[in-house]
């Protein structure tokens, strides 16, 4: 039985200079934080200039071309401030989403292989369990014993000729793996 090491909750699996170099999430997580954290305050900036421009000029032509020069850029670059932010937030539960799915997948990996069952063996005293099988039509090479399959009733053993069968990762028959 081997044993897998899962990284720890405070450890950081990146190393070097560029830590965003080559994680293509993180990297648009952290743009769309940035973009929006800019033009947010930028937006809001943009309409209390277009505001005091307005209220500035008794004609009424000129507050016209502050309402929509200040009023309406700023408000669609306050919006898109807040979208980008929010797309920000949501890269952000994505990636915690896909970490803590790999944790969880790992975790029962290694459940899998610890709680693999004792090995039953014939009256010749040849281990039942590690004979390779196939499930059905699958290409997947399973130990008879590997809890994946336990339920089913249509195993195969697998001869020599297994080239094109992929191997499980939870029982990892045939010592390929």
């Amino acid at each position: 039985m081997t044993s897998t090491a899962l990284p720890r909750a405070g450890e950081s699996s990146r190393s070097g200079i560029a830590p965003l170099k080559n994680d293509h999430a993180a990297l648009l997580q952290l743009i769309l934080f940035w973009a929006g954290a800019i033009l947010l305050p930028l937006g809001l900036v943009v309409i209390v200039l277009g505001w005091y421009g307005a209220a500035n000029t008794p004609y009424q032509y000129d507050q016209l071309s502050y309402l929509v020069s200040g009023g309406l850029l700023g408000l669609g670059l306050t919006f898109m401030g807040g979208f980008l932010y929010f797309g920000a937030w949501l890269a952000r539960i994505a990636a915690d989403e896909r970490e803590s799915s790999k944790r969880l997948a790992d975790t029962l990996l290694l459940l899998a292989e610890v709680t693999a069952g004792a090995a039953t063996t014939d009256a010749r005293g040849a281990d039942l369990g590690a004979i390779p099988v196939v499930a059905g039509s699958g290409t997947t090479m399973h130990r008879r014993d590997c809890s994946l399959i336990t339920h089913r009733d249509d195993l195969v053993a697998v001869g020599e000729d297994n080239a094109h069968l992929t191997v499980c990762r939870v029982c990892r028959p045939g010592g390929r793996g």
